[in-house]
């Protein structure tokens, strides 16, 4: 991908999934790749394998995305490790399930502080090493199609999502005189771990599948190569929008 060779990107949650797929497009195409993990090590290192591999180079840091701390160890690393940060890849995610009525306060802190707040203090330490280098940059987080489309018995996940949104266009308008990018990438029903009960139940996913007019669950690839031309050259002239990758889910969504 034209104009990945040489920059330094953070990608959060990299060890598995979305963030692992994204970790290894970019990582091949030349960018040099910060691997966030929470946990264990493994998935990272499977990660960093194969970015050097295809003839990538990659560090791994654990950093929990929910503490203030550790975000600014996670820039700090990039800068100390490969001289700079240029593309920040805010995908660490998480979801629970529970019916609104029964949500508790703990529940609701958790899948805020991991899908909206820890974006929100990495993208804010990420643009302040960007602003005192007079460097542009770009920002990817990574969303969901629940951003915009309801998901009963999910009213956090989609509440933190549609506020990612409004931060993304927000900071567009704030950050673009920078010379710095932002935009969502929204996934639909991939397959990932996240997943695997539901990959598991051939019921559910059949009545999944039917609801996607391109008659398949998305793959991590699927989102990485969108990723990978919001992170080149080729995107950068795009600011302010949202992706989506759902393989028409929305336009088709009925629940059962």
């Amino acid at each position: 991908m034209k104009g990945l060779q040489g920059k330094v990107a953070i990608v959060t949650g990299a060890s598995s999934g979305i963030g692992q797929g994204i970790a290894k497009r970019l990582g091949s195409g030349g960018a040099k790749i910060i691997v966030d993990y929470v946990g264990k090590p493994e998935g990272a290192e499977e990660t960093v394998r194969a970015i050097k591999d295809a003839g990538g180079d990659a560090e791994i840091v654990e950093a929990d995305v929910t503490s203030t701390d550790a975000v600014h160890g996670l820039v700090n690393a990039a800068w100390s490790v490969f001289g700079s940060a240029d593309i920040l890849v805010n995908n660490a995610g998480m979801e629970k399930e529970s019916a609104f009525w029964d949500t508790t306060e703990a529940d609701y802190d958790k899948v805020m502080a991991v899908n909206l707040r820890g974006p929100f203090f990495l993208a804010q330490a990420f643009v302040r090493r960007l602003r005192d280098a007079k460097k542009p940059g770009q920002i990817i987080n990574i969303s969901s199609v629940h951003e915009d489309m309801a998901f009963p018995g999910f009213a956090t996940y989609c509440a933190s999502k549609g506020g990612l949104r409004m931060l993304m266009r927000d900071l567009a308008v704030e950050l673009g005189p920078l010379g710095i990018t932002v935009n969502n990438v929204a996934p639909g029903a991939i397959a990932t771990p996240i997943n695997k009960s539901l990959l598991e139940n051939e019921a559910e996913l059949d009545a999944l599948v039917a609801n996607i007019p391109l008659g398949r669950m998305g793959t991590p690839e699927d989102v990485a190569g969108l990723v990978a031309f919001l992170a080149s050259d080729d995107g950068a002239y795009i600011t302010g929008s949202t992706f989506v990758v759902d393989g028409g889910l929305m336009r088709n969504y009925r629940e059962q």
